[in-house]
Order: C-alpha cells, then sequence, then structure tokens
C-alpha cells in the first residue's frame, strides 16, 4: 500500500470516528453530524473499492470487474436498506436513480473531459466494442424499469397492484443480469489477466480491508440515514434532491473516481468500461434486488416513480449508447452529459 493510500485509510479510520460521535453523543448538530456521516460514506465506498480491486487482481479482467462492480455497491445497498427501514421511501428511491445518473452523466462527463482534454487532437478514442459489451444489457434494463414504472404508476387496475408488478420485473430483470453474467464471466475467462500490473496488497491484507469497509459501510449507512431526516428539514432539502444528489455521490462518485482517473492516465478503454459496468449494474441488478430485498423492511419499495425519472432514465441509456458507441468522445459531450445532470439535479431540487 503506498503511503497515499496509508494516509487515506487513516483518514477513513478518523472520518468514521468522527461520524459514530455524531451519532452517539448527545448535544452533536444533526446538520454537522450528516455531513460528517456522508463523508465518512464516501471513504467507507473508497476503502472497499481498493480492497475489492486488490483481491480482483488475483482472477480475470472479467471477473475482477464483476467483482469490483458488485461489492462496490455495498455502501449503497446499505444506504437503501436503511432509508426503507426508516420508512424514508422517496430517498432510497431516488437513490438507486440518482447513482444510475450520477454514473452515466456526471462521471462519465468528467471522463470524457478528461480524457478528451488530454489528447491533443481533443478527441478521445477508445475501442468502440469495449463500451457496447454493457450497452444492450443497460438499454435493456432501463426499458423495463421504464415501462414497469409507467404502469405500475397508472390509475388503473395496473396500478393497484405495483408491487406485484414489480416483483415480477424485478425477478425477471435478475434473470437477465445472471444469464448476461453467464455469458460475459465466460467470454472474459478467455481473456489473459494482462500482468501490467501486480496487486500492492497481499491477499490477507486485501481481504481484511474488504471486510472491515463493507462492515464499516453498514454502521456508517445507517448513521447516515438516522442523522438524514433532521438534516432534511433543517436544511430545507427535500427527499429527492437527498437521494438523486447527496446520498447518489457520497455512494457513487468516489468509487468511481477511479475512472476519471484511468482517463487521465490515458486508459481510455478501462475507464469507459469502468463506469458503463457500474451503470448498468445498479439498473440491472441492485435497484431489482432491493425491490425484492424491500419486502422484509418497513416499507416497500417499487418501479413506480415520477414521469421526470422515467424520462431521465430511458434518456440516459440512449444518451451515453449514442455517445460511447462510435468509439469517440469530445469536450463537447463530456460538457453535455455534466450539463444534464446539472438540470436534473436541480430538477430534484423542487421536487418534494
Amino acid at each position: 500500500m503506498t503511503r497515499f493510500e496509508r494516509g487515506l485509510v487513516a483518514l477513513v479510520l478518523l472520518l468514521t470516528g468522527l461520524a459514530a460521535a455524531g451519532r452517539y453523543l448527545s448535544g452533536f448538530p444533526d446538520v454537522v453530524a450528516f455531513i460528517l456521516a456522508a463523508l465518512a460514506l464516501a471513504g467507507q465506498a473508497w476503502a472497499v473499492s481498493l480492497a475489492t480491486e486488490q483481491v480482483g487482481m488475483r482472477f480475470s479482467p472479467a471477473a475482477t470487474g464483476v467483482l469490483q462492480s458488485t461489492i462496490g455497491n455495498l455502501p449503497e445497498f446499505f444506504v437503501v436498506l436503511f432509508a426503507l427501514e426508516a420508512r424514508l421511501t422517496t430517498v432510497a428511491e431516488t437513490a438507486l436513480i440518482g447513482s444510475i445518473l450520477v454514473n452515466a452523466l456526471l462521471v462519465l462527463g468528467l471522463v470524457l473531459l478528461t480524457g478528451s482534454a488530454r489528447e491533443s487532437g481533443g478527441v478521445m478514442r477508445f475501442h468502440a466494442g469495449l463500451p457496447n459489451d454493457t450497452a444492450t444489457l443497460l438499454l435493456v434494463a432501463s426499458l423495463v424499469i421504464v415501462l414497469l414504472g409507467l404502469l405500475a404508476g397508472s390509475h388503473g387496475s395496473a396500478g393497484v397492484h405495483a408491487e406485484t408488478i414489480s416483483i415480477v420485473g424485478a425477478a425477471a430483470l435478475l434473470i437477465i443480469y445472471a444469464v448476461w453474467m453467464r455469458q460475459y464471466l465466460r467470454a472474459g475467462s478467455t481473456t489473459q489477466q494482462n500482468g501490467t500490473e501486480a496487486p500492492r496488497l497481499n491477499l490477507a491484507t486485501a481481504l481484511t480491508l474488504l471486510v472491515g469497509a463493507g462492515l464499516g459501510s453498514a454502521f456508517v449507512s445507517d448513521w447516515f440515514v438516522h442523522a438524514l431526516e433532521p438534516t432534511i428539514h433543517q436544511v430545507h432539502l427535500t427527499q429527492t434532491f437527498a437521494g438523486i444528489v447527496i446520498v447518489a455521490i457520497a455512494g457513487n462518485a468516489v468509487e468511481n473516481a477511479a475512472g476519471i482517473y484511468l482517463a487521465y492516465r490515458g486508459r481510455h478503454d478501462l475507464a469507459i468500461s469502468v463506469v458503463k459496468n457500474s451503470v448498468a449494474q445498479i439498473a440491472a441488478f441492485l435497484y431489482p434486488l432491493m425491490v425484492l430485498v424491500s419486502l422484509l423492511t418497513a416499507s416497500r419499495l417499487t418501479f413506480a416513480m415520477q414521469p421526470v425519472w422515467i424520462g431521465a432514465l430511458i434518456g440516459t441509456a440512449i444518451l451515453i449508447w449514442q455517445i460511447t458507441g462510435d468509439g469517440e468522445a469530445t469536450p463537447f459531450e463530456g460538457t453535455a452529459l455534466i450539463a444534464v445532470y446539472v438540470v436534473l439535479a436541480t430538477v430534484a431540487a423542487f421536487q418534494p
């Protein structure tokens, strides 16, 4: 582990301790406790990402990507779980939608800006086939979620059965994801590990960090949600803005900062794949999984959502398919993605 990484681990431990103090010490300001929990959550997300990367480097590139994407969603999983237990259904729903939008618009936009800025011609180039490996999965998942959301949110008889429709849709999406995963891993197993970079952490250290960060993210997520509701009222935020922007960025942006760093290093193929894999997995795996998990919580999560987010999801899926499909990206395209996210964040600020 580098000196910088050791310093970051120490900082994460410090932030986690301060977040615990904010949760359990009486008289601690709610807003300060919320900020500390948000920073600690972002730190835990980074620690989970680092640990899974180091463990995954012992396996094939495909398995590494799957492991990193799956376990990297632990902080988001716990935040949504505790929000559902606290009956903050709007926060839970918009946190999942926000995770898709943050990664697909904000993070991918920053990746395209960073990658194109370092090229002499201002054009970032990558293999078009690489991002298209997940394009179909993302489009299918988004289409299913949008159709189910429109149907479940209708005023007819289908709307009355929104929960049943969402359960069946979630099961269908997970089956689609499982079939895609089997194909992805089988294809990836034929690709040799490039061996250009050896793991920096031994297996025991990486596993210890992974278990510690995973447990830490569970506790911090609970503290985060506990401080969220009073903070929303004190700062006059909406639950939608909290989910779309604050929760989504805290749980995802730091983890996917790796994509921005890879773009800066000129590893454009990997940078694009990291972000798009994360987006596809949230849409096709984490969202439907949480719909089923919510059956065991105090409140239910369905695919019924406000029309603006239905439009945002399908529009985002089409946008990133179009922008990454030709194997080239310019600063204009990166700026456009970020601008769309800013507009959606502004919309969220005025949604209840």
